[in-house]
């Protein structure tokens, strides 16, 4: 769904209920800034994907975490930057997961596939929306700019272990640059079908992925193997 037909379609309602919003019961300190930064961005990533970033105001999310809108302004400088910080928080998941994978030492093809579950867990998750759709919204050149290049860094990274599965015999060869666009394709797409409230679960989709993909990534006996496989390039 685009952000214009999420937009109509959340226009003239609140932003979605925050759980436990950390201001409940009048919690004080200096320890708890940064649960309740965290709690202002994960309400904008809900806010974002029920509503659309355009149709959400700082006064949608002041009212859901039950605070007032001085209050958003003392966690983030303004919207902008609440997309920014919802975009980020979704992406430490991928690049947790990818740093997990390289420091692995078993094959590249169970290192990706480890990486294509925190892939596909990031993106059912309440920042997925985030994660796919930033990019398209009106960001600033600077912020556009830095998110194109957190995206590259994750881009780089399937790559690279998609060689890795390549050299030690685990993945197919195939073009590591295309393929790992059509595992980021194929995942992100997540975002614009899974809702909360679906039959399977962030967990059986994750799996779920991993079986197509990484089936179709495994390496098969050469007996199995096609006879004429064109079309097969190196990544340059």
């Amino acid at each position: 769904m685009s952000d214009r037909r999420r937009s109509s379609a959340g226009r003239g309602r609140a932003a979605p209920a925050s759980p436990a919003s950390p201001w409940v019961g009048g919690r004080r300190g200096r320890r708890d800034h940064g649960l309740k930064r965290e709690a202002v961005i994960r309400a904008a990533a809900r806010a974002f994907n029920a509503q659309g970033y355009h149709h959400t105001s700082l006064d949608d999310l002041a009212a859901a975490l039950n605070v007032t809108k001085p209050t958003i302004y003392y966690y983030v400088a303004n919207k902008e930057q609440l997309l920014f910080e919802c975009f980020r928080a979704g992406l430490e998941q991928i690049q947790a997961s990818i740093r997990a994978a390289e420091a692995s030492p078993q094959s590249g093809l169970a290192r990706l596939n480890e990486v294509i579950r925190g892939y596909a867990r990031a993106v059912a998750s309440d920042y997925g929306w985030c994660l796919v759709r930033a990019e398209d919204q009106d960001l600033g050149p600077e912020t556009g700019r830095h998110i194109k290049t957190l995206k590259s860094g994750i881009d780089q990274g399937i790559r690279r272990l998609i060689r890795a599965g390549i050299e030690d015999g685990s993945i197919e060869q195939c073009d590591a640059k295309i393929t790992a666009f059509a595992i980021a394709g194929a995942l992100n797409w997540i975002a614009h079908w899974y809702r909360e409230d679906q039959p399977l679960t962030a967990e059986q989709i994750a799996e779920a992925f991993v079986d197509v993909l990484g089936r179709g990534l495994s390496c098969r006996p050469s007996h199995l193997a096609p006879q004429n496989p064109g079309g097969v390039h190196s990544d340059k």
